[in-house]
């Protein structure tokens, strides 16, 4: 209620300064009851929820005085910190000093899970950050002022390497030794890194850097002069990179087809051309090299599309421990010759892959990837037929022998769907028990839904990495860096359990998780 009510004219909710006396005449107004609840409700610009609210406060506490705003602070907290990883985390912040972030990986690695929010939290109630000592800038100044800073030195710090030097540089130094000097001294003094850099005039991450060439090879590390990059030198980096980047990474041990940045970077530093990464995306910009890619789209054409696709929902979400869902498909044919695809090209380069050219061999993979553990296990053969088919569940079966029941997704070809295959299930489903292996149930995606089919993802990813730009000299090594990928792949997911879906793997298309919204099928792979 805004306008005039009854001759009086609306404030604002509680408006002013002193809010718990107007809650006080509120109440009592409210309570001696000579006007309508309403109106008092309205004047005092609150709603008859806000006025009952206040009106039982009092007549529960009988006090006035009690009024006031009460703390919104919840009675419990179920995920707060226990006491003795509190302990922990004073305890190591004492003795090292780092920031939030770094106690928050030191602790990872002693298994306590603590995101470097909560690390700072921790610090900041403890009083460990966030105080202003009106001592350390004090005290830094009195070292840098005093004619010789090394008996201040040595009685603080009589643990510390190189002292002499560092106390001759504070006192001797230019502008630039000093303050290296001195941020080493104040780190030594366990001086927040924000109060030394500000004290000093340079960033936060100059202190920390400073320390950590001290701590690795002293005052010889820490005042060594750095080589200046000259024109020759830098020319030299720029033609290493280039010739890096015409070569294929298999050439330096690496089983890919195309340059990855850290790849890059890990070979120029290597081979003694230190280069960082936004020097190199600088320079191979500068240079005109450019990415390009295409755009596609595909749709089903099952008219049971949404009734397939609800009970394959079904079965995901229901899925139990002792139960395992596997996403099946092939890939290829496809012949062992020189490949195009996307790749950097620079001014004036013919980037093209003749038309006509003789095979070197060729291969099916035929693949099937468990959802829960996100292992892929694969074969590879001559043919897709039902045979194949058949060869491909033993496999599981054998592999996965200690479950109960698995599913089997596949698309709607038809010797994923043959009545000799059907047959062949339901007869290994009647002796399962007696043959010690699971049930196996098959879960058909909709026709034309190979943008669902998760297995796609990982062929992409594959042939990215492995079949992409590549041109191998025969089969067999073609079969050896693909058998490569998925080994490295699966291992992966063993040292780092996760399920399908929350890591893409290289470059996957999309993360391996059965999702409406997902593309899977690359056409160009």
């Amino acid at each position: 209620m805004r306008g005039r009510l009854n001759g009086y004219s609306s404030l604002m909710p509680w408006a002013g300064q002193d809010i718990t006396g107007q809650r006080e005449q509120f109440v009592v107004k409210a309570t001696s009851r000579n006007q309508p609840f309403k109106e008092i409700c309205g004047f005092y610009g609150i709603s008859r929820t806000t006025g009952y609210k206040w009106v039982s406060r009092y007549e529960e506490l009988g006090n006035l005085r009690d009024l006031k705003e009460r703390s919104r602070r919840p009675h419990q907290v179920p995920n707060k910190t226990v006491p003795d990883i509190e302990w922990r985390v004073l305890a190591l912040r004492d003795r090292v000093g780092w920031c939030a972030r770094k106690l928050a990986a030191v602790l990872r690695q002693q298994n306590i899970q603590l995101a470097a929010s909560t690390v700072h939290d921790i610090l900041r109630r403890n009083k460990r950050i966030g105080i202003e000592n009106s001592n350390w800038a004090a005290w830094m100044i009195q070292v840098l002022l005093a004619d010789d800073p090394l008996p201040q030195l040595q009685r603080e710090f009589p643990n510390a390497i190189e002292l002499s030097r560092l106390a001759h540089f504070i006192s001797a130094g230019r502008l630039r030794e000093r303050k290296k000097a001195m941020a080493v001294v104040a780190s030594l003094k366990r001086i927040p890194v924000m109060a030394t850099a500000k004290c000093l005039q340079i960033l936060p991450r100059a202190v920390n850097r400073y320390f950590n060439r001290y701590g690795t090879g002293g005052t010889t590390e820490l005042f060594r002069r750095r080589r200046a990059i000259g024109k020759k030198d830098d020319e030299q980096d720029k033609q290493f990179l280039f010739s890096v980047l015409h070569s294929p990474p298999s050439a330096y041990g690496i089983n890919r087809t195309s340059w990855k940045m850290d790849d890059l970077h890990r070979i120029l530093t290597e081979t003694g051309h230190r280069m960082s990464h936004e020097r190199i995306r600088r320079t191979i910009k500068t240079a005109g090299f450019r990415w390009r890619k295409a755009k596609v789209v595909l749709t089903s054409t099952d008219p049971d599309y949404r009734a397939k696709l609800d009970e394959i929902k079904k079965i995901l979400s229901n899925l139990k421990e002792d139960e395992a869902f596997f996403s099946i498909d092939e890939y290829g044919p496809f012949a062992v010759k020189r490949k195009g695809g996307r790749k950097r090209v620079g001014p004036g380069e013919k980037y093209v892959v003749p038309q006509w050219q003789k095979s070197k061999g060729w291969t099916i993979i035929t693949a099937a990837l468990e959802l829960s553990a996100n292992q892929v296990t694969h074969f590879y053969s001559r043919k897709k037929n039902t045979e194949e088919m058949i060869k491909m569940t033993d496999l599981l079966r054998e592999k996965y022998w200690a479950r109960r029941t698995i599913y089997l997704s596949w698309d709607a070809a038809s010797w994923h769907i043959s009545n000799k295959l059907v047959s062949y299930l339901e007869s290994i489903n009647e002796r399962a028990a007696r043959d010690s292996r699971p049930i196996v149930k098959t879960a058909p995606l909709p026709a034309c839904s190979q943008f669902l089919n998760v297995i796609e993802s990982v062929f992409s990813g594959m042939a990215r990495a492995i079949i992409h730009n590549s041109d191998y000299p025969s089969l067999a090594e073609a079969k050896q860096a693909i058998n490569r990928y998925f080994k490295e792949r699966n291992e992966h997911f063993r040292n780092f359990p996760k399920r399908a879906g929350g890591k893409i793997w290289g470059l996957e298309r999309v993360p391996s998780e059965f999702s409406e919204g997902h593309n899977c099928k690359d056409p160009r792979y």
